[in-house]
């Protein structure tokens, strides 16, 4: 594998963490009904009259699980793929939405913003020192071909 296409591979890599963690930092507040045991919604409010409401699903928090590649045909580089937090959401008092059971319970993401602005400072670094390496590649690249004319 060549040094840019490594280099790429980490940036795509920084580039799918960096949104990932957007996305649960924009979505922390997005809140849904408790899901039932057998998956279905609890939305059973004291005060709702209107059963055919649909009711908005919590958010499910992402991750990014990161491999490297130095293993097989394809040497060096790295993978990342986006999985699902699990659990995906914890119970959160507040009987004031809609949709909040009859304890006054709702479903709120299982986001963890420390964690997320440290992955977004990782991505943010891994970003620059694989931008770096692209560049010292191509700097290299020309003065190499500077000395062969």
């Amino acid at each position: 594998m060549s040094i840019l296409s490594i280099a790429t591979s980490g940036l795509s890599a920084a580039s799918l963490r960096a949104n990932v963690a957007a996305s649960n930092i924009a979505n922390v507040r997005t809140t849904g009904p408790l899901p039932a045991s057998d998956g279905s919604s609890t939305s059973t409010s004291a005060g709702s009259s209107n059963t055919n409401s649909i009711d908005p699903a919590a958010y499910v928090p992402l991750r990014v699980d990161q491999l490297d590649q130095s293993s097989g045909s394809t040497q060096g580089g790295t993978s990342a793929t986006v999985s699902t937090v699990s659990p995906s959401y914890t119970a959160q008092y507040d009987p004031s939405a809609s949709f909040a059971n009859q304890d006054g319970m709702v479903a709120t993401p299982n986001v963890d913003l420390a964690d997320q602005f440290v992955q977004l400072a990782t991505a943010k670094y891994s970003y620059i020192a694989n931008a770096k390496v692209i560049q010292a590649y191509s700097e290299t690249e020309k003065t190499l071909l500077d000395i062969t004319t």
